[in-house]
């Protein structure tokens, strides 16, 4: 559920789980080929600033060009290359469950992923089945208490149900064409320019905040530069 809110007060990131906010912070440094280390990051108090940082960090030059539309295009050429569709079906608005059957989803978007050279990160287990797993880990962890060979039992099945789903899921996380290509762009900015020497720099703080609005289930109206961490 997305975290709203009609108060006039700064959104304090602190009720968020800082394991979460660092996550983002990785990817963050992943997508803009940044270190974001404890020295430039210890005086951080709002969103803004941070942003700032991560501007600053990134050194290439600028070029206005939108980097999303670079992301669909490097997209459309990884298709084309892995199973060439008719023309008329890669368009933003395609549906990717019309260009990625289920039945061969995995081995396609696994080429794809290769043409692209990074992973795009699209697919995932059915959530009634990450939950089914999620319970028996939990109710083994009770179980230590009363059956503990029983629950460790339970705990190897549970774990290893969840890399399985992981590994072999193939649920859509996103569902068009431009959608993932804004998922591309947010996730690896510098992979999906065209040119990787530039960037267009008054994107970078719009690709932070979708990080953090994608990852934390935020609405984008909270994370404003006065954001609390």
């Amino acid at each position: 559920m997305k975290v709203n809110s009609n108060s006039t007060q700064a959104f304090n990131l602190n009720n968020v789980d800082p394991e979460e906010i660092s996550d983002v912070l990785v990817k963050i440094e992943r997508s803009f080929n940044i270190r974001l280390d404890d020295t430039s990051c210890k005086d951080v108090k709002t969103f803004g600033k941070l942003c700032d940082i991560v501007v600053e960090k990134v050194k290439q030059t600028n070029n206005d060009s939108c980097t999303t539309q670079h992301a669909f295009y490097k997209i459309r050429n990884a298709i084309n290359s892995a199973i060439s569709p008719p023309k008329e079906l890669i368009k933003p608005q395609t549906k990717l469950a019309d260009i990625f059957p289920r039945d061969t989803r995995l081995q396609v978007i696994a080429e794809i992923e290769r043409e692209m050279g990074f992973k795009i990160n699209l697919l995932q287990p059915k959530q009634g089945i990450i939950g089914t797993f999620v319970f028996v880990l939990l109710a083994s962890a009770v179980g230590f208490f009363y059956q503990p060979v029983m629950a460790l039992i339970g705990v190897i099945v549970a774990i290893t149900g969840l890399m399985l789903a992981g590994k072999f899921g193939k649920e859509l996380k996103v569902k068009t064409l431009g959608d993932l290509a804004e998922k591309v762009a947010r996730e690896h900015y510098i992979k999906c320019r065209r040119d990787a020497s530039t960037v267009n720099r008054n994107e970078i703080s719009q690709k932070v905040k979708e990080l953090f609005t994608a990852d934390l289930y935020l609405e984008p109206s909270v994370l404003t530069r006065d954001a609390k961490f």
